[in-house]
């Protein structure tokens, strides 16, 4: 039995944790598989928490997901640039969408080892497969460090504390769109009513496209690889084109000649 006086687990960073070990480019299958277990766990117990209605709902990973971002490393630009041997500009994005890819298609691969431990989370996820949701809440936080990341990459600064800015850019993942800061009201608030519900409901739509995976033995697996190496790779060209466009529209700002009054005589 657990100690009363014993503070709750932080459930949030304990998913960016594990998260970020999926994300390792040396992560084998048995890797991946062992900490989808682990994050599964989690999932369960908050599940059984949050109740059916939730989970079915997309609420339930959503705060789930709002809990992890910001806790999720992000590295600016010149950690980026060191990581990856100099890269810069569009050379530098390509290289975190295919790193991002590989990472999610490994998490897909590896969703089937996981679906034994749904059984902990009885009765409440007799409806909802709990191997789907871990896949989408790891492959959610994955894509949302993207994000953050593409926005460095492309010169968009986001300012606020670090919570602010987790949030916002998981405004941006649940909108695919760039944010603009010349624009601060484009920016989702995904901390309202409209924002949450945007976010739940992109969470229920990558749950949907993720139940492929839940088919026996390796072909769940390889669906799982393919949807998820596909569905990151379209999010990183929607959101590279914006932030294109955004960083494009701020060099044009800034290069503008400042027109002067006119003096009067």
């Amino acid at each position: 039995m657990s100690d009363p006086q014993q503070p709750a687990p932080d459930d949030g960073r304990e998913v960016a944790d594990l998260v970020t070990r999926l994300s390792d480019s040396d992560a084998t299958r048995r890797d991946r598989a062992a900490v989808l277990g682990r994050l599964s766990q989690v999932t369960a117990a908050r599940a059984k928490e949050a109740g059916l209605k939730a989970v079915g709902s997309g609420k339930y990973m959503a705060d789930l997901l709002l809990e992890a971002a910001p806790h999720i490393p992000v590295r600016d630009l010149e950690t980026l640039t060191q990581h990856h041997k100099g890269l810069t500009g569009d050379a530098l994005a390509d290289a975190l969408v295919r790193n991002a890819q590989r990472a999610t298609a490994g998490i897909g691969a590896a969703g089937g080892a996981v679906a034994a431990a749904e059984w902990a989370a009885m009765p409440v996820l007799v409806a909802v497969p709990l191997e789907v949701v871990v896949e989408t809440l790891a492959v959610a936080a994955v894509e949302v460090k993207l994000t953050a990341e593409l926005h460095a990459v492309y010169g968009i600064p986001v300012e606020g504390t670090g919570t602010q800015r987790a949030i916002a850019f998981t405004g941006a993942w649940a909108s695919r769109r760039g944010l603009d800061p010349m624009r601060p009201w484009t920016i989702p608030n995904v901390l309202g009513i409209a924002g949450r519900q945007q976010l739940a409901k992109r969470m229920l739509g990558r749950f949907a496209r993720n139940l492929g995976t839940v088919v026996p033995f390796l072909i769940g697996a390889v669906v799982g690889a393919r949807v998820n190496h596909r569905e990151t790779k379209h999010l990183g060209d929607v959101l590279r084109a914006d932030l294109s466009r955004v960083a494009a529209e701020r060099s044009a700002a800034a290069a503008a000649p400042m027109i002067e009054p006119p003096t009067s005589r």
